[in-house]
């Protein structure tokens, strides 16, 4: 009887079976097949490198073949994260070095692939990659930027209550450079997971940019997009306290301050480092830091983020260096901003013509005319003398003396309206309602129904006799508001038949209607405005037009026909105005230019260049030296009308501004656009006096009333809205009293307690609703009448 074979032992002193090949033996079977498998295929691949490295390690790893004894263990062969990534790495000889691969240096890697001779479609693609380096590429983790900015977003948070709003601007430009990174890397999926993560974190005054970045998910969309062009190539500035500064670089390098409790190391973890430096890089390419020596709780949390920006490029530069728009204004010097002078020949005819019109009318009050036709110069402001105005015809016509009498006479006749009479009452009471009827103005409103594509402009004479809309459909429609027919003259007369104005008369159209068609554009009809010659006084003789043909057109209103048509922008001319003094008018296109002309020429006069975005609006200052400009660059701009430059540079506003005006009185600047919000600007120093908010939808006009008390608006959210234009504004402060509000409701258990917290400034005195009908135009008439117009939106529109 044989004796069995004993089973071979097992370290932990068990038995294995032997009725088949051990384990040891079927796992390096299978190794060896899989390390086969890779090295046929790097060998396809031509990595005769990383071949080479396979198989010394195949070789190392081999079990010995004594039998009997025990397999030895494979010596462990580690390779640091550098090694392995050279080993990776795609390698390209150095023609210079041959043992330096050319593709290791990220500043050089797309000189030497544009130097390889590649066709046209490979260049191309090589043109939209960012500079990266073949081993640096291979080391990038997309989830580091997540750490990175979720660490600097703990460090804000943590900060001090005082530090916090001063801090939490530096959270949207570092966001916009993550996510380029990310997209340009390919991380495309990283990309579109670290901005759901973080962008609800970013305030919503950035919403317009943040949803542009969200359609850049390539590549090339990052080296073709213009937003994404101007966070690379331009320095984002962010405004910090001297304090706040100190914290943050504490921060950057040294990981101090504003750790959340429970954070362990906090941020000076190896972790934390990594994720400080991707923070610096930031800082150092693309941030400018404004410090200032204000104190960190003198400025208010929204002052700060309205603060930061690409102040360097809408900013002209001073002396060859870059400034703020405080400084550059201050640079400029002081401004004429007084009224214009009149001649002395005008005002002597013109109280003339008031003394003869008081004794026709048996007119007693009209002996005060002669009062209002010498106003007093206005205080503090410089006026300008005849010599600084623009060229002007020498001599006076008779138009013009009926404008300066009929300007006198609205003096007298004007509505006073005293804003500041509602804010000492209390509107619940009598008082109070005398109060309102005094300080707001009584508004006609005009609407505009069955419009098909819409109503994109619209405008009433200076008189209130006419209405001139200008239409997608290409034409402009007039009406007469005061119920005469317009008549246009016959095409069948001859020129020498004409002597006189009874013969004018009777080559007139025998019939007419209330409403006329102006057809001769050939694109949307974007702006119309009245010849300002005749002012309230006489009807206006012509009309002004600007279109998406990229031409300005003037009409003559007395034979209802197209005269001249000015061409000189390249693209659409979003906005046309004429001078107060009727001779001049300026556009503004989408070329980025606005654009001086006079009637009698058809090339531009002027071209004000500066913008870097589309100029939408325009309009003259009171005195015609100034001309105001309204861009989608997020920036509005003061220009000397003569010289061609520009004087002042107003900076704060958040998005696209769409809409300017003037105050009669030459002081002040109303812009306002697509951010909800007005601003009221000094002209004379150039700084933002206050922001008006209350409007939920896009601001489409402005104007003031003719004491330059009160701004009316009109805007998308089917509202019209009076504003106190000495009031102090800001949003409203909610008092409380050992935790309960004033009115007796507690605080603890308010059912609003969760509701948003109101927009409107103090400064906003009443807000009147329409049905459905977006304002495109706000007007006063001399004599302090509010009109407005706008098109009804039936509800099957969406």
């Amino acid at each position: 009887m044989s004796a069995a074979t004993p089973a071979a032992s097992t370290p932990d002193g068990g038995s294995s079976s032997v009725a088949g090949p051990s384990a040891g033996e079927a796992s390096s079977s299978n190794v060896s097949d899989l390390d086969r498998m890779i090295l046929e295929y790097l060998r396809s691949r031509g990595h005769k490198d990383l071949e080479k490295a396979m198989e010394d390690i195949e070789k190392s790893a081999a079990p010995a073949d004594d039998k009997g004894k025990q397999p030895e263990t494979a010596p462990t062969h580690s390779i640091s994260q550098e090694e392995l990534v050279k080993q990776l790495a795609i390698f390209v000889q150095k023609p210079a070095n041959p043992d330096e691969n050319a593709f290791k240096d990220s500043s050089s890697v797309l000189q030497e692939l544009s130097a390889m001779g590649n066709p046209q479609n490979i260049q191309n693609l090589i043109s939209s990659i960012g500079p990266v380096g073949a081993e640096e590429i291979l080391s990038l983790d997309p989830t580091d930027k997540h750490e990175s900015f979720r660490e600097l977003e703990a460090w804000v948070d943590g900060s001090l209550d005082m530090y916090r709003p001063e801090f939490r601007p530096i959270l949207f430009p570092i966001f916009c450079h993550y996510y380029l990174d990310l997209v340009q890397q390919g991380y495309r999926e990283a990309a579109q997971n670290f901005y759901s993560t973080f962008s609800p974190s970013i305030p919503s005054i950035h919403h317009t940019t943040l949803h542009h970045l969200s359609t850049i998910t390539l590549p090339y969309h990052v080296q073709t997009d213009e937003v994404a062009q101007r966070f690379r190539s331009e320095k984002y500035t962010v405004r910090m306290s001297r304090s706040g500064f100190s914290l943050l670089i504490g921060w950057l390098t040294e990981g101090f301050g504003g750790e959340p409790t429970g954070m362990g190391d906090g941020f000076s973890g190896e972790k934390g480092k990594r994720g400080r430096a991707a923070v610096m890089r930031v800082v150092n390419n693309h941030l400018r830091f404004d410090v200032t020596q204000t104190s960190t709780t003198s400025m208010s949390s929204r002052g700060w983020e309205e603060s930061t920006g690409f102040l360097s490029a809408v900013v002209p530069q001073t002396n060859g260096s870059n400034v703020d728009a405080t400084a550059y204004n201050s640079s400029k010097g002081e401004l004429k901003l007084g009224p214009a002078p009149i001649p002395e020949e005008l005002r002597a005819e013109t109280e003339r013509a008031i003394r003869d019109q008081a004794m026709t009318d048996h007119d007693p009050g009209a002996q005060y005319d002669l009062h209002f036709a010498r106003p007093a110069p206005p205080a503090g402001l410089v006026s300008p003398a005849i010599s600084d105005l623009p060229p002007h015809p020498p001599s006076f016509k008779t138009v013009d003396v009926k404008r300066e009498v009929e300007k006198v006479r609205d003096a007298r006749k004007r509505i006073r309206l005293d804003p500041s009479a509602v804010t000492s009452a209390t509107l619940n009471t009598p008082q109070g309602a005398a109060a309102r009827a005094r300080a707001l103005p009584s508004i006609c409103a005009y609407t505009f129904h069955d419009v098909g594509e819409g109503v994109p402009c619209c405008e009433f004479s200076p008189d209130t006799s006419l209405l001139a809309a200008g239409f997608s459909e290409s034409y402009i429609r007039l009406w007469s508001l005061k119920g005469e027919k317009l008549k246009g003259m016959r095409s069948d007369f001859q020129m020498n038949n004409i002597r006189d104005s009874s013969s004018i008369n009777k080559i007139r159209e025998k019939g007419g209607s209330t409403t006329r068609k102006l057809i001769g554009h050939s694109g949307p009809v974007y702006s119309v405005t009245f010849d300002p010659t005749g002012g309230s006084g006489s009807p206006s003789k012509y009309l002004l037009s600007s279109s998406a043909d990229a031409t300005a057109r003037l009409w003559s209103l007395d034979t209802m026909t197209n005269i001249v048509a000015y061409r000189g922008h390249q693209n659409p001319v979003w906005d046309v105005k004429w001078s107060p003094m009727g001779i001049y008018f300026a556009t503004a296109s989408r070329d980025r230019t606005a654009r001086l002309w006079s009637t009698d020429r058809t090339s531009a006069l002027r071209i004000y260049a500066g913008h870097l975005s589309d100029v939408n609006a325009v309009g003259f200052h009171p005195n015609s030296l100034y001309l105001g400009t309204a861009s989608s660059d997020c920036t509005a701009r003061l220009w000397d009308v003569q010289r061609g430059a520009c004087v002042r540079v107003f900076y704060r506003h958040d998005d696209i501004v769409s809409t300017l005006a003037f105050s009669p009185d030459g002081r002040h600047l109303a812009t306002a656009g697509e951010d909800l919000a007005i601003r009221l600007w000094d002209l004379g120093s150039g700084k933002c006096i206050k922001k008006m908010t209350g409007h939920t939808a896009s601001v489409y006009s402005l104007a003031f009333s003719a004491e330059s008390s009160l701004l009316v608006s009109g805007a998308a959210d089917w509202t019209v809205r009076c504003w106190d234009v000495k009031s102090a504004g800001g949003l409203p402060t909610k008092a409380k009293e050992n935790g309960t509000m004033l009115n007796g409701t507690s605080d603890e258990h308010s059912p609003e307690k969760e509701e948003t917290e109101s927009i409107e400034t103090t400064d906003l005195l009443a807000t009147f609703p329409t049905k459905r009908t977006p304002i495109i135009n706000v007007q006063f008439t001399p004599r302090n009448l509010c009109l407005v117009a706008g098109p009804y939106l039936s509800p099957e529109i969406r």
